[in-house]
């Protein structure tokens, strides 16, 4: 099945029919935030967000479940397979400090995941609406992960990072990052 654009929507009339339909779990607040953007066709996610049809219907119906998904039609492109081996290691480094083992946060996992695969900042490309908002969601759904950012470092170089750490790989030459040349770009305010 595919999805169609709403264009004529904004992204806050779009929150505001997902927030109206939801079941009440806090992280329906972000999830309708990547959904209101996503239905609009801002932000870059990929067909079912990255989910598969099954999945992405379970997961509208665990907690939208007044949202007519009916009127989805045409929205996104696939999934990139060719970085499979890539979104297999973030699939490990997210299920592995998920907060509460929930079932929204495998789906939360994909979605991110796909978002990853994005060319911008991670937030931007989840099509949520400030930098803030991903810093909940991590927290919210991966938070043993989250509280290693201690230093505001931006959250896709933050993920790259940690697996490049897992496997051993140090690629940068400065003794900390605190030194490096390219501090900026790494930590602090996303624009």
């Amino acid at each position: 099945m595919a999805f169609a654009v709403l264009a004529i929507e904004s992204p806050q009339a779009a929150y505001a029919r997902l927030m109206a339909a939801r079941r009440g779990d806090p992280v329906e607040e972000i999830l309708a935030r990547i959904l209101a953007s996503w239905l609009v066709g801002e932000g870059v996610m990929p067909e079912w967000l990255g989910l598969d049809e099954h999945e992405f219907g379970r997961m509208m119906l665990h907690h939208f479940p007044n949202f007519d998904t009916t009127e989805m039609l045409g929205v996104g492109s696939a999934v990139d397979q060719e970085r499979g081996a890539e979104m297999d290691d973030l699939r490990k480094l997210l299920l592995a400090s998920r907060t509460t083992g929930s079932q929204s946060e495998i789906w939360m996992t994909d979605i991110v995941i796909a978002g990853c695969l994005g060319s911008d900042h991670l937030w931007q490309d989840l099509g949520l609406w400030e930098r803030s908002d991903l810093t909940r969601l991590m927290f919210e759904n991966f938070r043993p992960l989250a509280i290693r950012n201690t230093k505001d470092m931006k959250w896709k170089k933050f993920l790259y990072k940690q697996l490049c750490e897992t496997e051993g790989i140090y690629i940068c030459r400065a003794p900390s990052c605190e030194v490096c040349a390219d501090y900026a770009v790494c930590f602090g305010p996303e624009v």
